[in-house]
């Protein structure tokens, strides 16, 4: 490795959450070497941001998170050296770090979170051991291949059991929502999508217009849930890709059919323990399937590789910009401020 490199950049939380302040601060350090026998050492392209990365760094993550830790888990990159017990990777292959890099199977009892538990990958180089490290697509670009890690796997999570001809209720447009209305679209379920914003709603009305993409301004109709059930001829959702939370979680339930599932995904709504005072009289009642998406494990991640692969599904049109990686504090903050209609992309280097 003396031939190689031994510093990266990186952006390093602040952990100054007031106001105004800057809330990244770029940084050149050591890299973690030499590589234990099992790592790779990562160059990476570009890194995907979420809403999940700018809660971080404004203060509003619900768990404990490392001082001072390197923000992001969506990166993709090429390995540009190996420890020397490294079977399953070699120089020059394309990769990204699973999110929660004690998931693999599924089976552990353990979690820790990329830019949380543990430094994410907000950086031009990143180690991981070869076991965190998942084989990304060939046919994508890099910045189409950063989403993947995070809001895509997320987005197959959510979905798990969905058969042809379900209807679906995808809350927002952010990553993980558009991520989910593609792949929705693509198996070949109804989707009705619900946003506050009617420009987002027409918006994506135009993007996904045939079959028609059904629509509800949750703002504008706070029984937003009623409305749903008449899309549905009363019946109700098959599933719903849940991301307010309190806010929005037993509407999304009264929506549901009887045996259907709710996928919570995230919290982007102000958390109120108050406004839950109806789930477990409507859980049950409707007997609803609640399961918790933390995106997903390794074998998830490349079970999603694999049928983006055999589909070659483009994934470009999920992006809404790409910025420079010296521009990571301005993307956050527009993230922060939810104008993105999709998913905000940090070009590390170009090619």
């Amino acid at each position: 490795m003396s031939s190689g490199p031994q510093l990266r950049r990186a952006f390093r939380r602040t952990d100054d959450y007031t106001p105004d302040t800057p809330k990244l601060k770029l940084v050149e350090e050591p890299l973690p070497l030499p590589l234990s026998p099992t790592a790779a050492l990562v160059r990476v392209h570009a890194i995907a941001l979420n809403y999940r990365d700018a809660n971080i760094a404004n203060g509003g993550n619900p768990w404990p998170v490392l001082p001072n830790g390197i923000l992001c888990n969506d990166a993709a990159g090429e390995v540009i050296a190996v420890g020397e017990k490294v079977k399953a990777l070699a120089v020059g292959d394309r990769v990204a770090p699973v999110t929660d890099t004690e998931n693999i199977s599924g089976r552990e009892l353990g979690r820790s979170w990329l830019a949380a538990d543990e430094d994410g990958v907000m950086a031009d180089h990143i180690v991981f051991e070869q076991e965190k490290l998942c084989k990304l697509p060939s046919y994508l670009d890099w910045t189409a291949a950063a989403t993947i890690p995070c809001a895509g796997v997320t987005a197959w999570s959510a979905l798990k059991g969905m058969s042809i001809g379900q209807t679906v209720l995808i809350q927002g447009t952010g990553g993980v929502s558009v991520f989910a209305l593609k792949l929705a679209r693509a198996a070949g379920l109804r989707v009705v999508l619900s946003s506050s914003s009617d420009a987002k709603l027409q918006s994506m009305k135009e993007k996904y217009g045939s079959p028609p993409l059904l629509t509800v301004n949750y703002a504008k109709n706070p029984n937003w849930h009623e409305a749903v059930l008449e899309l549905t001829d009363g019946v109700g959702v098959d599933i719903v890709v849940e991301n307010g939370g309190t806010g929005s979680l037993v509407k999304s339930m009264k929506c549901t059919r009887r045996g259907g599932i709710v996928s919570q995904v995230g919290y982007l709504g102000k958390q109120n323990p108050a406004e839950l005072a109806e789930l477990i009289p409507t859980v049950i009642d409707r007997r609803v399937i609640l399961r918790g998406i933390n995106a997903g494990s390794k074998y998830d991640m490349e079970d999603f590789c694999s049928a983006l692969s055999a589909s070659q599904t483009p994934l470009d049109d999920l992006i809404d910009s790409i910025w420079k990686f010296e521009e990571a504090e301005e993307a956050v903050e527009y993230i922060w401020q939810g104008k993105q209609i999709g998913k905000l992309v940090l070009r590390v280097r170009v090619g």
